[in-house]
């Protein structure tokens, strides 16, 4: 039972660490995710939806990143990375859900876990993508 709980941990923390580095690209990727369902939902075909997906997820990117580095305002950097990093925040938690499943019964305490993990990464990302691109004077 005890080697069960460290592997949980362990795996808690891998997921953590993972959604942490692909914090950048969660916006951008849900963004093209949500575009190429809709273009494949017009009646697009599957290439045509991949198309329009990693179309939309590269300028999406690039929008985000350009006003990123073009806003000079702590306040408004500060709600830029909010919005990068609310859907990593989403899977975060979503990773946790998942890892602790079965090991963790207790539906409070699933839940309880899978907040503190979706709040940590949410955290880390905002942090990471308020200090990352500081501007230069």
């Amino acid at each position: 039972m005890i080697a069960l709980i460290a592997v949980i941990v362990m795996l808690i923390g891998m997921m953590c660490v993972l959604a942490y580095t692909l914090a950048i690209y969660a916006l951008p990727f849900m963004l093209a995710l949500a575009a190429m369902r809709f273009a494949y939902g017009t009646g697009a075909g599957w290439i045509g939806a991949g198309i329009v997906g990693i179309v939309a997820g590269v300028a999406s990117f690039g929008i985000l990143t350009l006003l990123f580095a073009m806003l000079r305002a702590p306040i408004l950097r500060v709600a830029l990375a909010l919005i990068f990093a609310t859907p990593a925040a989403v899977a975060g938690y979503a990773l946790v859900h998942g890892v602790t499943g079965e090991a963790v019964p207790p539906l409070v305490w699933r839940q309880i876990v899978c907040l503190a993990g979706g709040a940590c990464v949410g955290v880390a990302a905002v942090i990471r993508l308020a200090t990352s691109a500081s501007p230069q004077s």
